[in-house]
């Protein structure tokens, strides 16, 4: 399959050509081909997602299993009245709040989504980007595109157009080139099918403020942080290994100055093992290990510019195929739970104490 790559000339607002080149892609999708396309937190694969046969495409280009589920992306608010039933109120209070948004709220499922597209499950993960081109591509394609991340499963989530490339050139149909992606991590999930009303996935919408917009304490789910889970997973990344690069990614925790020493002694370590070595640190640290490849990103306080270079830091490490990754404690306040999530998962849900 030849991988057609379409470039937006202005993201920011398509007009003209741009929009003559995404309705070009929402016609592969309508046929039930695949298109990768950018949002604000990643680059997604899109299919049709009330197509059964799409949602199989994305499971296979992917190398996914198919009971993790894949969101819907939509591009209006009323479209998740055909999609979903029992909507609560809650649902209505955080759309308006935080849609266009990276924050994906699953809701029981009508039946029209296939089950290959929930993963078999009766609910279903919905959420309508920021981002002007995917708005424009999600309307172009009939108001239903079932995405998840446009990687090989496992891989670190891709923040440009090459990186998705390097893994689906071949794979699927097109890619439309959108830039850079604002964020750099994928949105937050909300469970609203029960009472609780939990956190499945930490992002940049955080529980502080979903707790402001509804009056309520939510709580991001206990069991995230549990690799020996066995139940289905109801929203994408609960079960499965993430964002993991080829290298081992060793996240280090504690007092700062005890995460500075600890690293250098590991790198030594590692340099003695013949391993190359990687780090990814804060910038006012990064002219001061002896590694390898190093990748800074703003202060250690500064979780948002952290996560916004994590998964590009991840791929250029594999670029120079580093043998193992050491990652500063950035800060877990607020967006840090989210870059700590995707941390975590790309090291198998373990770290070290300084």
């Amino acid at each position: 399959m030849n991988t057609k790559v379409y470039t937006i000339k202005d993201p920011s607002s398509p007009q003209g050509e741009d929009l003559k080149m995404i309705a070009e892609c929402g016609e592969i999708i309508k046929r039930g081909g695949l298109v990768a396309f950018p949002t604000e937190t990643v680059y997604g694969l899109g299919g049709d997602a009330l197509n059964e046969d799409s949602s199989g495409k994305i499971y296979a280009a992917k190398g996914r299993p198919s009971d993790n589920p894949l969101i819907v992306h939509i591009c209006e608010l009323s479209a998740i009245e055909k999609i979903a039933r029992d909507i609560p109120e809650e649902a209505y209070i955080l759309a308006r709040k935080f849609w266009p948004g990276p924050l994906t709220m699953i809701l029981k499922s009508s039946g029209v989504v296939p089950l290959k597209t929930t993963g078999g499950l009766d609910t279903v993960a919905i959420r309508m980007p920021s981002d002007k081109v995917a708005l424009e591509f999600i309307k172009a394609s009939g108001g239903y595109v079932a995405a998840p991340s446009a990687n090989i499963s496992g891989r670190p989530s891709p923040t440009k157009a090459c990186y998705v490339l390097e893994d689906m050139d071949g794979r699927i149909d097109a890619v439309i080139d959108g830039g850079d992606n604002a964020i750099g991590l994928e949105s937050t999930i909300i469970d609203l099918t029960e009472d609780s009303m939990q956190v499945l996935r930490p992002g940049y919408i955080t529980n502080e403020m979903l707790s402001e917009a509804l009056g309520r304490d939510i709580e991001t789910d206990p069991a995230l942080l549990d690799p020996t889970r066995k139940e289905r997973p109801k929203a994408p990344g609960m079960r499965y290994r993430h964002y993991a690069p080829k290298g081992e990614v060793h996240p280090v925790k504690g007092d700062a100055d005890k995460v500075f020493e600890h690293i250098r002694e590991e790198l030594t370590k590692a340099k003695g093992d013949n391993k190359k070595t990687g780090v990814f640190c804060s910038k006012d640290n990064a002219g001061k290990y002896d590694a390898d490849v190093i990748r800074c990103a703003g202060s250690l306080d500064d979780a948002e510019t952290a996560a916004h270079h994590f998964y590009s830091a991840l791929r250029d490490m594999d670029d120079e195929n580093v043998d193992i990754i050491f990652v500063e404690n950035f800060t877990e306040r607020g967006f840090g739970e989210a870059f700590w999530n995707r941390l975590l998962k790309s090291a198998g849900s373990e770290w070290e104490d300084a």
